[in-house]
C-alpha cells in the first residue's frame, strides 16, 4: 500500500492544492476523497493527475487543513453557513462538528447561540434529530431545522394536537397526535421531514378491526420497533408495537384494570432487559404508575405506584421518571427538583429522595416549569425553571448548573456517522416542558405529552444546538391530516 508517499493535486475553482494520500485518507471511506482510494487504500490516480473540482476554494482550504492537522480555523472571509454546506458535499460535516464542539460533557455547557420570540402558553416540545437538526412541537404545528437552525416546511396537523414527535432517520419525522371524534383521524404518522409530506398512517387493529384511537408517549427499540401509548374509544388501551420496516402493527400490551398504560407520559426502551418503562405522572392522572413491560412474555415485571403512599408537602408529586440500568433503580423528580431514587429489584418499594433543591420550596411561580430528566454518557441532567443541572457520580452529586432567565427543558442525542458517535448537542428550552432521552443508533427515546409553559419563553442550542424557537413565528404551512389516505413505505 503507497499510501505514505502519494501525492496529490486539486485544482478548485481555479487555485491549486497539494496534499499526500495519508491527509486525504483521514476523511473516511464514506466521503468525497474515500472515493479515490482502492479497497485497499491504494490511491486510485494516474502520474502528475490533477483532480479538478468546481468548488468553493477558499472553503477547500479550511477543510483541507482540518484533514491536516485536526483542527477548525474558519477565517473571517469564510461564512459558516458556506463552509459547513461545502463539509456536506465532501463528506466531511461530522469532521467539521467534532473539531468545533468537542466531545460532549454536561459540566461545560455554554450558550452557542439563540432566537427569541413568543407562544401561547399551550405547551411544546422539542427533539433532537440524528444528523444534529431538531423539531419543535407546538399545538398542531411541527417546525423542523436542519443543524444550521434553517427551516424546512413545517407540519401542521389541521387542530390535531401533537402528543409527541420522533425521528425515525433523518428523513422522516413520527408524530402522535390526538383524535378527533366523528373524523376518523388521530393516531400516528410518519412524515417527510423535508417536505412535510404525509408519507404513512400507523393504525391499531383489535378484533380483526381498525380503531380510531389517540397516540401518546413514543419510543424506539434498537431492532426497529416502534411503541406508543394508545388511547381508544372501547378497548383499545395500553402499548401498541410497530415494525418501523413495515409500518404494521405486530403487538399490543393492554391495560390491565386498576393500572395506566394508555396515557403514558413517558416510553423508555431499556436494553439492557429488553423491556420497556411506561410511566403515568400528575398531573395527566391523580395518581403515579410506573411499570416495566416485558413483551416477550406479555407481563408487568415491576411496578410502582403512590396510590396510598403519604405526600409531605416537600415532596409533592412525581414529574418526571428515567429508568437507569446500570444503577438498578428508576430516578424520578418532583416539583421542587428533588430526585428521588426507587429500587429496580423490587415491586412497589419506596422512593428514597434527596433534599438538595428544598431551596425551592414556597418560590414557585404561577405558572412554573416543570422538571425533566434525562441521561448521556454516565452523566444525570435536570432542568428546572430557570437552570439546568448535572449530576455525576455513584451519589449524584450536583457538579455544575446552566442558568437563563426563563425555564429550561433539554434533549439530548448522539448521533452516529460511520458507525461511530459524534458529540451530542443538548437542546434548551425556555419553560418548554417536554424532554428526552435518545441514545443508539434507531431512532429516539422520548418522553411524554407537554405540561405548562409560560408567556415568554426561550430556547437555547448548546454546543451543536442551543435553540430558542417559540411557535409563534410562521404558524403557516402545508396541511396533514392523519388518515388512510396517503400510505408509503416506510422502510428507514
Amino acid at each position: 500500500m503507497g499510501i505514505q508517499n502519494d501525492m496529490v493535486k486539486f485544482n478548485v475553482g481555479g487555485r491549486i492544492f497539494q496534499t499526500t494520500a495519508t491527509t486525504l485518507a483521514n476523511a473516511g471511506r464514506d466521503s468525497f476523497f474515500g472515493a479515490l482510494f482502492s479497497d485497499n487504500w491504494d490511491l486510485r490516480q494516474q502520474q502528475n493527475q490533477e483532480f479538478f473540482i468546481d468548488r468553493n476554494p477558499d472553503c477547500f482550504a479550511v477543510l483541507l487543513d482540518l484533514l491536516r492537522t485536526g483542527d477548525l480555523y474558519i477565517p473571517s472571509n469564510v461564512p459558516e453557513r458556506l463552509l459547513y454546506k461545502e463539509a456536506m458535499f465532501y463528506g466531511l460535516i461530522n469532521h467539521v462538528r467534532t473539531a468545533k464542539l468537542g466531545p460532549f460533557d454536561g459540566n461545560r455547557l455554554k450558550l452557542s447561540k439563540s432566537v427569541t420570540g413568543r407562544a401561547p402558553g399551550d405547551g411544546t416540545g422539542i427533539r433532537a434529530g440524528p444528523d444534529g437538526g431538531c423539531c419543535v412541537a407546538h399545538g398542531s404545528m411541527v417546525h423542523v431545522f436542519d443543524w444550521m437552525l434553517e427551516e424546512h416546511p413545517p407540519l401542521n396537523l389541521d387542530y390535531q394536537r401533537v402528543n409527541d414527535i420522533g425521528w425515525v432517520n433523518a428523513e422522516n419525522v413520527l408524530i402522535s397526535a390526538c383524535e378527533r371524534l366523528g373524523r376518523g383521524d388521530g393516531g400516528m404518522g410518519l412524515f417527510s421531514s423535508y417536505t412535510g409530506d404525509l408519507r404513512y398512517k400507523f393504525n391499531v387493529v383489535h378484533d380483526n378491526q381498525i380503531k380510531s384511537y389517540t397516540a401518546g408517549a413514543l419510543s424506539f427499540s434498537p431492532d426497529c420497533k416502534i411503541f406508543a401509548s394508545c388511547k381508544g374509544r372501547s378497548n383499545e388501551y395500553g402499548v401498541g408495537v410497530w415494525d418501523q420496516l413495515t409500518g404494521k402493527q405486530i403487538d399490543f400490551f393492554y391495560e390491565s384494570p386498576g393500572w395506566s398504560l394508555g396515557e403514558a407520559d413517558k416510553l423508555q426502551w431499556l436494553n439492557g432487559t429488553n423491556c420497556l418503562l411506561v410511566a403515568t405522572l400528575f398531573p395527566r392522572k391523580d395518581n403515579c404508575y410506573i411499570s416495566l413491560l416485558d413483551f416477550r412474555q406479555k407481563t408487568m415485571v415491576w411496578s410502582w405506584s403512590d396510590i396510598g403512599a403519604p405526600l409531605t408537602v416537600d415532596e409533592k408529586r412525581v414529574r418526571d421518571a428515567i429508568a437507569m440500568e446500570e444503577c438498578n433503580s428508576v430516578c424520578v423528580v418532583n416539583e421542587y427538583e428533588d430526585l428521588g431514587f426507587i429500587d429496580l429489584r423490587f415491586s412497589g418499594g419506596s422512593v428514597r429522595w434527596s433534599s438538595r433543591s428544598r431551596l425551592m420550596k414556597g418560590k414557585m411561580s404561577d405558572e412554573p416549569c416543570y422538571p425533566k430528566l434525562a441521561l448521556h454518557n454516565g452523566q444525570l441532567f435536570s432542568s428546572m425553571n430557570d437552570c439546568i443541572s448535572v449530576f455525576c457520580g455513584p451519589d449524584w452529586v450536583l457538579t455544575s448548573r446552566l442558568r437563563r432567565s426563563y425555564g429550561v427543558v433539554f434533549e439530548q442525542r448522539s448521533a452516529r456517522a460511520d458507525g461511530a458517535r459524534v458529540p451530542a448537542p443538548l437542546a434548551l428550552a425556555g419553560s418548554w416542558c417536554l424532554s428526552t432521552s435518545l441514545d443508539g443508533a434507531n431512532g429516539a427515546r422520548l418522553l411524554g405529552p407537554p405540561r405548562l409553559a409560560s408567556d415568554s419563553m426561550q430556547m437555547l442550542l448548546e454546543q451543536l444546538q442551543l435553540l430558542d424557537y417559540l411557535t409563534g413565528v410562521k404558524v403557516a404551512g402545508p396541511s396533514s391530516e392523519l388518515t388512510n389516505s396517503s400510505p408509503c413505505n416506510c422502510s428507514a
